[in-house]
């Protein structure tokens, strides 16, 4: 008897302690679990902080687009603009329902309909252009992308696209290509009046000219003195106004891109021309600092734009012993010479009036304030740009640029 109330005593401390047991598992367990509750929770609440954040984040740029933003169901209801779509068509949503038919001008209404069915059949369509009706801004014209939204099943539901007003631009490009008509017309016409009044005043020059060779030759013995040095001003006055006629003429021309004639000129070749061709001093040398490079371009216009600047260099050497030195730097799209000579030198204040025409030094006898200004119109057909380094009593360094051709 004794040994089964041990056993049964036995068995019930083996029952509690077991129980025991299980309530510390479940109690754990139930600890367990309400902590990866409170992480759920909190897990939940970040989720959904986020996703608000995401929301209103994702809604500032859809405001803030700078293209309007409009989204319509499949009838052409609008569902949904942004700021700037609101901006640009006067209309807001919140007080009005709008159907984008009623704002297509009336005579693009074929057009924008072809347009939809392309964006039905398509899916999208891009490039669009048309005119709108606008209730504050009248009719504009706007650039259009759009694109279908499908459903699970695939079918089209609504419809979105970013609208751009492009009113301003095509006026700005109507505006400025009148102004490019009427600059080439005026151009024209410049080029025109220059020739007509040249060959005009060229007449009446040769007239002069042979009347005064005329006095000089059958009037020798009766002019003496201030009579022949009278002649001999005329003849200088008549040679200047040739140069000044011939200069205009070259002007006018220089800038003249169609009639370029690209091949491939050595300019070691052309420094060696120029120094045959003008009158350079005895005590004047012009010297290459390095071989110089052969490029592409028109060899008149290239031709001319040295000989102009070395000429007026030899012009202004006030020296002993004159020196100019020609030098180039390959620029990888350009090519950048330089002319440097010991002259008078420039002051600064005349450093960029020098390239504008009729602007010179000082009243030289070979001098028409023509020549510098060839020579930037030559450098701007060449996309280079042209400006000059000086230190009076020292000399002067132009330095300009020429794009590299190709042929």
């Amino acid at each position: 008897m004794k040994s089964e109330i041990e056993i049964l005593q036995r068995a019930l401390q083996r029952q509690k302690a077991s129980r025991k047991q299980a309530e510390g598992i479940l109690e754990d367990k139930s600890r367990e679990l309400f902590q990866l509750t409170e992480e759920l929770q909190k897990a939940n609440r970040q989720l959904k902080e986020g996703l608000t954040e995401s929301t209103t984040e994702l809604q500032g740029v859809f405001d803030n687009l700078v293209d309007a933003y409009v989204l319509m169901d499949i009838s052409g209801w609008v569902i949904k603009m942004n700021n700037a779509a609101t901006e640009l068509f006067g209309h807001d949503i919140k007080n009005e329902k709008i159907n984008i038919v009623t704002l297509i001008y009336k005579e693009d209404y074929v057009y924008a309909m072809d347009s939809f069915k392309q964006l039905i059949h398509n899916g999208s369509f891009s490039d669009y252009q048309a005119r709108v009706y606008t209730k504050n801004k009248g009719i504009r014209t706007v650039h259009i992308n759009a694109s279908l939204i499908l459903d699970d099943q695939q079918k089209p539901v609504a419809a979105q696209g970013i609208v751009r007003d492009i009113t301003e631009k095509l006026e700005s490009e109507k505006h400025r290509q009148q102004l490019l008509n009427t600059l080439a017309k005026s151009n024209q016409e410049l080029k025109d009046f220059a020739h007509i009044v040249s060959h005009d005043l060229k007449s009446p020059l040769r007239s002069i000219n042979a009347l005064v060779n005329w006095l000089k030759n059958d009037y020798t013995e009766v002019l003496e003195g201030d009579g022949l040095n009278n002649i001999k001003l005329i003849e200088q006055t008549l040679e200047k106004m040739e140069q000044l006629i011939n200069g205009i003429l070259s002007y006018s021309s220089a800038g003249n891109k169609d009639a370029l004639k690209e091949q491939q000129i050595d300019i070691n070749t052309t420094i060696d021309d120029i120094r045959k061709t003008i009158f350079i001093p005895s005590h004047i040398k012009i010297h290459t600092k390095k071989t110089l490079p052969i490029i592409t371009g028109d060899k008149t216009k290239i031709r001319q734009l040295f000989q102009n600047l070395i000429s007026n260099a030899v012009e202004y050497i006030d020296k002993d012993q004159g020196i100019i030195e020609v030098d180039v730097e390959d620029k990888k799209s350009h090519y950048l010479f330089s002319i440097k000579d010991n002259g008078i030198g420039i002051e600064k204040e005349y450093h960029e009036k020098v390239f504008k025409i009729f602007q010179s030094l000082g009243d030289t006898k070979n001098s028409t304030g023509i020549g510098l200004s060839i020579v930037r119109k030559i450098v701007d057909l060449y996309e280079g740009e042209i400006w000059l380094e000086s230190e009076l009593k020292k000399g002067t360094t132009v330095f300009f640029s020429l794009k590299k051709q190709s042929i």
